[in-house]
């Protein structure tokens, strides 16, 4: 029996096969409106490129982006916020990549892959998670400059993890000793921790 394969058909099955083996390569998952607020997803996979986390209130505002990089056994965050309350807060790195508006409580738990006490001034102490308080101007910004006691976006105790993490700003100033999260008081921004 004699095939006949013309030009035509052999670029239509390559075009076929490029886009099967692309599948969902590179895509984003958001909610509608381009708001990553609330979606997990699985940051393991991304090695290199910025590694980011778009804050916003519980009504969504967009508050400002930090930059997390790898420094040492730590991990520095950098960037500025905008339109917080003015005053001392405490801001966390949580153990879920999942931001759920109003009270964000999918994010989890403080980071925390060694099991140790919350606070830098608790025996036993601190979480990784656990990073210096912001003092946010009467303007409603903050530069922030922290890095945390230990850990690494994707190597030993890893925060990019299969659920990911997420940086957290908190309505009260940590107290750095009260369990398990220093008093801090209610969870008042959000952001997922990003590969882009």
């Amino acid at each position: 029996m004699e095939v006949v394969v013309s030009k035509r058909n052999v670029v239509v099955g390559l075009v076929i096969l490029t886009l099967a083996a692309c599948g969902d390569a590179g895509r984003r998952d958001t909610t509608p409106g381009g708001d990553t607020t609330g979606v997990a997803r699985d940051t393991t996979s991304a090695a290199g490129g910025n590694v980011t986390a778009t804050l916003r209130d519980a009504a969504g505002k967009d508050l400002g982006t930090l930059t997390l990089t790898d420094s040492g056994e730590s991990i520095a965050l950098a960037g500025r916020l905008t339109g917080l309350p003015p005053g001392e807060h405490g801001i966390h790195l949580h153990t879920a990549g999942q931001c759920d508006a109003p009270k964000f409580e999918s994010a989890g738990d403080h980071w925390n892959p060694t099991n140790r006490k919350h606070g830098k001034d608790t025996p036993g102490g601190p979480h990784f998670g656990d990073l210096p308080n912001i003092t946010v101007g009467q303007d409603g910004s903050v530069s922030v400059q922290a890095t945390t006691s230990g850990g690494t976006l994707r190597d030993a105790n890893a925060a990019l993890d299969r659920d990911g993490s997420a940086v957290v700003v908190h309505a009260k100033r940590d107290d750095y000793k009260t369990q398990p999260s220093g008093n801090s008081g209610d969870r008042i921004a959000c952001g997922v921790v990003v590969s882009g």
